[in-house]
């Protein structure tokens, strides 16, 4: 879905028109929350977001990935595979299944970690395990009360923040926000922004971390584009942070197409992405996700430069021992480790 402009408004007229709707969705919300949920017999890391649509949880999963990795762990992703048509339980992989299959993120993680995708999280327990999972990473998923979380870390885009802090429909918070900040273990806080600022002191206020990182463009993807004048698009949760990651790598990006979160390009519109470049001696530039749900379309232009990112963290030792600390109590929780 697009998100609608006046969640970013404050005191906008169609937000107060909804606000009842969005005090109702966030009550069902925060008490659905509050629900014991299953104990997966492992450690389990979710990392989500407070609001609907894109912050950076992708890009942070798979820096937890190789943060695990080096602590010896065996990380498997636990996703449900938003987009795509299986259900699962199954694995995903990239030799036969397709963004239509797992959705664009699985799709796009499966690339460097095992990736379950399952709309039931439980039977998604059962066969990371069967993989010989050590950790379960849960690719979104921080309302769903279904799986206990061991701990949670919520990414926000510190340019964009939470909009006007209201509940769906009212604004773009999945749950009202005092109910979410109580489930909250850690904040990560992308980019250098400061919409967020006033979230981050509640967390410290609560003795919680804040971890700030920024996405860091690939080396090679800058080099492909450097030089030349882009045709930048994308259907992500928040397509200017793509165009903006782009200038600010030095890259001249002369002209932009935002699409939906996780939208399914047709053939005609491919077609046009293809002749506005060609007319105008551009060249097409997107994001990972979006060549993920590109790959196996017969009308994909040629030529399209993925724009491949990294998530740093400002302090990656600090992080490091707060997901070590992590995994030490959730394991002594279940085994009595001391």
């Amino acid at each position: 879905m697009r998100e609608p402009a006046f969640w970013y408004r404050p005191r906008s007229p169609k937000s107060h028109l909804l606000s009842p709707l969005g005090a109702l969705y966030g009550a069902i919300a925060a008490r659905r929350m509050a629900r014991k949920g299953f104990d997966a017999g492992i450690p389990v890391l979710c990392v989500g977001n407070y609001h609907v649509g894109g912050a950076g949880k992708t890009p942070t999963v798979l820096a937890l990935t190789r943060l695990l990795r080096e602590l010896g762990e065996t990380p498997v992703v636990l996703s449900r595979g938003y987009g795509g048509r299986l259900h699962g339980p199954v694995m995903v992989d990239r030799e036969r299944h397709t963004a239509a299959d797992v959705g664009d993120e699985a799709l796009m993680m499966a690339r460097d970690v095992p990736v379950a995708v399952a709309r039931d999280r439980i039977d998604g327990v059962a066969l990371a395990k069967s993989q010989g999972a050590t950790v379960i990473l849960m690719d979104d998923g921080f309302q769903n009360p279904l799986l206990l979380k061991d701990a949670s870390l919520v990414v926000i885009d510190s340019e964009r923040g939470l909009g006007n802090g209201k509940v769906f429909p009212a604004g773009p918070l999945r749950a009202p926000l005092k109910a979410q900040l109580a489930r909250t273990d850690a904040l990560v806080l992308i980019g250098d922004g400061h919409a967020a600022d006033d979230v981050a002191a509640e967390m410290s206020s609560r003795g919680k971390p804040v971890l700030r990182a920024r996405l860091k463009p690939d080396a090679a993807s800058v080099a492909r584009l450097q030089g030349k004048r882009v045709f930048a698009f994308a259907g992500i949760g928040d397509p200017e942070r793509f165009f903006r990651t782009l200038r600010a790598s030095g890259i001249e990006v002369a002209r932009t197409r935002p699409f939906a979160d996780h939208h399914v390009f047709s053939p005609d519109e491919l077609a046009a992405l293809a002749a506005d470049a060609r007319r105008e001696q551009l060249t097409l530039a997107t994001t990972e996700k979006d060549l993920a749900r590109l790959c196996g379309n017969e009308a994909v232009p040629e030529g399209i430069v993925p724009f491949v990112v990294q998530l740093e963290f400002e302090d990656p030792v600090r992080l490091k021992q707060l997901v070590s600390d992590h995994l030490y109590k959730a394991r002594e929780r279940r085994f009595g480790m001391r």
